[in-house]
């Protein structure tokens, strides 16, 4: 009489495995899902043409790869926030939790898409000294210390989804006139360590290299790619000119050649 039930436990086992991320890059391309998680700074990238790029590729390569986008987190009582903290208390500390289930954890995105596209808009670069008492995995303080350990948590919870692609983008910058040299160095120095130490090549998590294409390789977001000297958005001319980088990054993952392409999608 144990075993219908043995039975039962492992069928259940294997169709929640099976249900996680199984719909395009496991199992050929006829139902390739994206999706991209933002807000601001990444709507103006997708409304620079990434839906109908893909649109146009799918037509001259014959396939069928599936982009949306998807506002994360949402105007709930959560709040309107993207940085380290806020997606290691949605999908680590609270993926359980019922009070945030108004935002979609892991588990729940990954039955739904192959690929999760995530990025932090530009106050992810105010980052400060870590204050004294040392770093801590619960704290929302925007400090390199405290970024590292969320990030090192949200890589071992996104690595326990290996049927599942992620692509990260590298923080978005902030120009000159509304930032100082050393919160821009400790910027470049916190993305360059996710790109040269966190990033693992090899495993599900790849890296688009957002903060350098916006920085040309200096401190600050250049005044040319944003709206104003002022304003750390990107400019509709800037937005034009890497939406077709940001879209040929994905297809490098999607298509197995993330490894051994340029980071910012600007070479193959």
């Amino acid at each position: 009489m144990k075993y219908p039930a043995i039975i039962l436990l492992f069928t259940a086992v294997f169709l929640f495995a099976m249900g996680s991320c199984d719909h395009g890059l496991n199992g050929g391309e006829e139902d390739m899902k994206i999706v991209f998680l933002h807000h601001s700074t990444g709507n103006i990238i997708w409304n620079a043409g990434v839906k109908s790029w893909f649109k146009t590729y799918n037509k001259e390569n014959n396939t069928k790869y599936k982009i949306n986008e998807l506002a994360f987190p949402g105007k709930s009582p959560y709040g309107w926030h993207n940085y380290p903290y806020d997606y290691w208390n949605i999908w680590v500390k609270n993926a359980g939790n019922k009070k945030f289930m108004k935002e979609p954890t892991l588990e729940i995105l990954t039955k739904k898409y192959d690929l999760i596209v995530l990025k932090h808009c530009f106050p992810v670069s105010k980052i400060v000294p870590c204050p004294g008492g040392g770093p801590s995995v619960d704290s929302d303080i925007k400090c390199i210390e405290n970024y590292k350990l969320q990030y090192e948590a949200l890589k071992e919870k996104m690595n326990s989804f290996p049927k599942c692609k992620f692509l990260l983008w590298t923080g978005a910058a902030l120009v000159e006139e509304v930032t100082d040299e050393d919160c821009a160095k400790r910027s470049r120095e916190f993305f360059e360590w996710v790109r040269k130490e966190w990033d693992t090549p090899g495993d599900n998590i790849y890296i688009w290299n957002f903060f350098e294409l916006e920085t040309a390789g200096g401190l600050y977001m250049k005044d040319e790619y944003a709206v104003s000297p002022t304003n750390s958005h990107p400019s509709s001319e800037f937005a034009a000119m890497v939406a077709p980088i940001f879209c040929q990054r994905i297809i490098d993952i999607v298509e197995g050649h993330a490894d051994s392409t340029n980071v910012t999608g600007t070479k193959r």
